[in-house]
């Protein structure tokens, strides 16, 4: 075990200003910072960000004691590695698969079911269904590529997996395109081994919009789905948070009151958490998590009326109604606009949360240009309180870096492994001059930091 090394080579530049502000606050950080340790995985591409784009689910994944983590290496090939949560010695195999790297969204997706096989995804962006899973459970050793239900699968992006408790497995897609798609739902059946499709459109863009979403299961099986309409291809057509949920496993879906949807969902009939205008700032699939009763909680970011600094915001139900509390006290304007990935001075965030028998912690992992593209973490003891603390648990940048973790192990014994890498993105699918880059799972124990503030948004 060691210490997450204070100082490291910046392998992105950055100007110089802000390197001076980084030393006149390394003591404060080095107060502040909580024991975290990382494990070397490998080097790994990073001229743009597909290694770690929000949407991954997962970039890093455990089984009983072994974890696993996938990414792309130098020469566009996917990469599996595999450990024992109790080692640092991890098993690397090269895959015969290879994805096209220089689209940010064509990012790799692995999920364990609950007899061990590991499942993967990979890229995709409006194309034909990418999926194989292991030869056999603890193996990174690969099938041939494979189809799930050979239902709409020609025009696949942002695949995601989830796991229920019993080893079942869900997986979602879009089906179409940036402003123009639907949300397609599949179900594994790990007795059976076999995928079904209870939903091929779940929510319908009507051929005029897209849902951006963001989905969990919580402690007591209920799926929970939040998403974000986009009325074209420009990212500034972003609007509105809406919300469902299932409680039998995806078959049927509710809105928060409890009244049943008319499948598909359409932006008629969706219910919406929390109304957010066009050209707000608000960005698209972020995080959700469910607090020990199953209420839902929801994190993105957008502006605050009548500003252009963009905000971190918590959207939740406290089991009688939608609320918002505002996470960040950002003071730099910027603005969402136009096509593909952005070069973005902020991640999307990561929300989860942990029962201490008495009340719901919540924590919400990011990264900010404002805090020099560290790994950042924000914690609130309590929602009611409306108060945060932020920690950096790394003292460099990462460069593009959204985060990732391994939601699994979060799950089963509240400890934070999360992928890690240096990286860069150029606007609009742009990628940068930049070296392969280490692959790191950092490692974290719950902690407070030195940063708190009362939360006082309308």
């Amino acid at each position: 075990m060691f210490i997450f090394k204070l100082f490291h080579r910046l392998t992105i530049p950055l100007p110089l200003s802000i390197l001076l502000l980084m030393a006149l606050h390394l003591t404060a950080y080095t107060q502040s910072i909580s024991l975290v340790r990382t494990s070397l995985v490998a080097k790994g591409w990073a001229k743009n960000s597909i290694n770690a784009v929000i949407f991954r689910r997962n970039s890093v994944v455990s089984h009983e004691d072994r974890q696993y983590v996938a990414f792309y290496n130098q020469f566009g090939r996917v990469v599996l590695a595999a450990r024992r949560l109790d080692s640092d010695d991890w098993e690397i195999h090269e895959t015969r698969y290879s994805g096209d790297i220089t689209d940010a969204h064509n990012s790799i997706s692995i999920m364990v079911d609950g007899d061990g096989y590991l499942h993967m995804a990979w890229d995709h962006h409006n194309g034909p269904l990418r999926y194989c899973r292991s030869i056999k459970p603890g193996s990174i050793d690969l099938t041939g590529q494979l189809a799930m239900t050979g239902k709409k699968e020609r025009r696949v992006t942002y695949p995601e997996f989830h796991r229920f408790e019993q080893g079942d497995l869900l997986f979602l897609y879009r089906d179409g395109e940036s402003g123009r798609g639907d949300l397609v739902f599949n179900h594994y059946d790990v007795a059976s081994s076999t995928w079904s499709q209870p939903h091929a459109n779940l929510i319908d863009g009507e051929g005029r919009r897209n849902a951006y979403w963001q989905a969990c299961i919580d402690r007591y099986g209920v799926v929970h789905l939040s998403w974000v309409w986009r009325e074209s291809w420009n990212v500034a057509t972003n609007n509105d948070l809406c919300y469902a949920r299932s409680d039998d496993g995806g078959q049927t879906w509710l809105k928060s009151t409890g009244e049943r949807y008319e499948l598909p969902i359409t932006r008629r009939s969706a219910e919406v958490a929390w109304p957010v205008p066009q050209r707000s700032g608000l960005i698209n699939q972020t995080s959700m998590c469910a607090d020990s009763q199953g209420n839902p909680v929801i994190a993105t970011y957008w502006c605050p009326r009548d500003s252009s600094v963009p905000q971190y915001w918590v959207v939740y139900h406290d089991g009688s109604a939608w609320q918002k509390q505002q996470v960040s006290r950002r003071t730099s304007p910027f603005r969402l606009n136009g096509v593909g990935t952005k070069r973005i001075p902020i991640s999307r965030p990561q929300v989860f949360s942990a029962f201490n028998g008495t009340t719901d912690k919540f924590y919400m992992l990011f990264r900010d240009l404002e805090r020099y593209n560290r790994v950042s973490l924000a914690s609130c003891d309590d929602l009611s309180a409306r108060q945060w603390r932020i920690t950096d648990l790394t003292a460099v940048s990462v460069g593009q870096w959204e985060p990732s973790y391994d939601t699994e192990l979060w799950s089963k014994s509240g400890e934070l492994h999360v992928f890690v890498q240096n990286m860069g993105q150029g606007d609009n699918e742009r990628i940068e001059n930049l070296d392969a880059q280490d692959v790191s799972i950092l490692e974290w124990r719950p902690d407070t930091g030195p940063e708190s503030y009362p939360d006082d948004s309308d």
